[in-house]
Order: C-alpha cells, then sequence, then structure tokens
C-alpha cells in the first residue's frame, strides 16, 4: 500500500483508497449498467464492469478489515433512470457488502437520479453531493465543496483521472489518482472504478477541458499523479512534469 499520510493509504494496483481511523475503504464512478448501455446503441461489449468491481471489493474488504464502503459518486451510468440492469447490479453490489456485514454510503453524483428511491428498502445512507465525517470530506464533483475550518482531506470523483505514457509503440493510458490542494486542504481525486471508465489524460488534455469545476481554483499541473498498473500503485510525479515529457 502507499501511505498519503498516518491515517489514508492507496491500495496496491486498485483504484480503492482506504482510511484507517474510520475503517473505510472508499471508491468512486462505478457506473454500473454500461455494458447495457452500449448495447442499446448498438455496440457489443463484454460484460466484464460488474465482474471486475467485486473482485476489488472482495480483495479489499479482505486486505484491510474495513466495515463500511463509500461510494464517492456515479454508482449507476444512465442520467434519466434507472435501467433494468443498473438495478440489477446495484442490488448485487449491496447484497456482496451486507454479506461481508459492512455498511454502505453513498455520495450522490450527476448519473445517480433516482438511486434515492432505495434508501431505505436497501438500508443505505444517500448524501446529495457531499458528506463531511470525521473531519473528511467526500463530494462527487460537479460542484464546489463547502469546505470547513476543521476539514481534514478532501476526497472527490468525477473527473476519472488518467495519464497518458508514450513508448515506442503506442500510448499507453493508465489510471491515476490525484493528489494536491484546494484551500490548503489535502485534496484525493480517485480514479474510477469502472472498468470502461478510462477517463480523461490529465497530462495530455488542455485544462479548460477537465470536467471539474475545482480545476479553475487548482492548478492541476502541481497535483502528484499516482498511477495504477500490475497490482502495484506508484508515483509518477507532478502532472505539470509529465505534460512537459510528452513527444
Amino acid at each position: 500500500m502507499m501511505r498519503l499520510n498516518s491515517d489514508v493509504e492507496l491500495l496496491d494496483g486498485m483504484p480503492i483508497a482506504h482510511i484507517r481511523s474510520l475503517s473505510m475503504i472508499v471508491v468512486s464512478d462505478l457506473h454500473l449498467g454500461y455494458e447495457s448501455h452500449m448495447a442499446k446503441r448498438g455496440t457489443l461489449i463484454p460484460k466484464v464492469n460488474l465482474k471486475r468491481i467485486v473482485k476489488d471489493l472482495g480483495k479489499a474488504i479482505d486486505t484491510t478489515g474495513a466495515k463500511t464502503i463509500l461510494i464517492d459518486g456515479d454508482i449507476k451510468n444512465e442520467f434519466s433512470r434507472v435501467e433494468e440492469d443498473e438495478f440489477n447490479e446495484f442490488y448485487d453490489i449491496v447484497q456482496l457488502i451486507k454479506k461481508r456485514g459492512l455498511s454502505l454510503i453513498l455520495i450522490k453524483g450527476n448519473h445517480d437520479n433516482f438511486i434515492e428511491r432505495y434508501r431505505e428498502p436497501f438500508g443505505i445512507k444517500v448524501f446529495r453531493q457531499q458528506a463531511e465525517i470525521n473531519g473528511y470530506l467526500f463530494f462527487h464533483g460537479e460542484e464546489l465543496p463547502d469546505v470547513k475550518k476543521d476539514t481534514r482531506m478532501l476526497i472527490m470523483g468525477h473527473e476519472h483521472p488518467s495519464i497518458g505514457i508514450y513508448t515506442t509503440a503506442r500510448k499507453e493510458k493508465v489510471r491515476c489518482f490525484l493528489y494536491g490542494s484546494y484551500k490548503r486542504k489535502p485534496l484525493l481525486v480517485l480514479p474510477a472504478m469502472g472498468y470502461f471508465a478510462q477517463g480523461t489524460d490529465v497530462n495530455l488534455e488542455p485544462k479548460g477541458n477537465l470536467l471539474s469545476p475545482i480545476f479553475k481554483h487548482v492548478d492541476i499541473d502541481r497535483m502528484e499523479a499516482i498511477a495504477l498498473g500490475y497490482g502495484s500503485t506508484m508515483s509518477f510525479g507532478s502532472v505539470g512534469k509529465l505534460r512537459s515529457a510528452r513527444p
């Protein structure tokens, strides 16, 4: 694991953060039901998203012994309604978490319309856009967060960060965490957990093209890119240095 500080660590090779004092693992942007969404638009892709998510969550629970899972927005994929496959996959995730004896917290993202109707039947806590828990401010990212004086760290999703790395043969896209600060508070941006949510190459994309409004107030070039790959998590230095190294 890579330690960001004495309380927060990033699990090796997975888009998952672990907060020790909260006994919590944090993930973002699962985009359940994505394959069915694409099939209805004429593109057939293998149904691997849920399998990958279940595998990684199970490994993270075993590794950390966490008691809570927080999903930091966009558990589902469709904007306007809850599709049948989205509901079925959402149900499978909830049942996995319950069988393992964990509680579930969901921060609503921009894809999570209508998800609140399942709050009571599934026994989950749902927050609109953000929630602060023991000084950790979790927010999805399409709105600016409300930061308090006693906020210890901000953790967000939404952007799906990745970095583009050129090899002799081709450009590789590698998912990454971003770690920096906002209003003098540590800021951690989670990579998407959804298998097909490959994300934005933050070192190649113009800064004005980024989704999250927070990047109008944060110099992303000064943020550290912590990449995932082949079972490891490794710092690639600042986004600015990666940007200047492009061919």
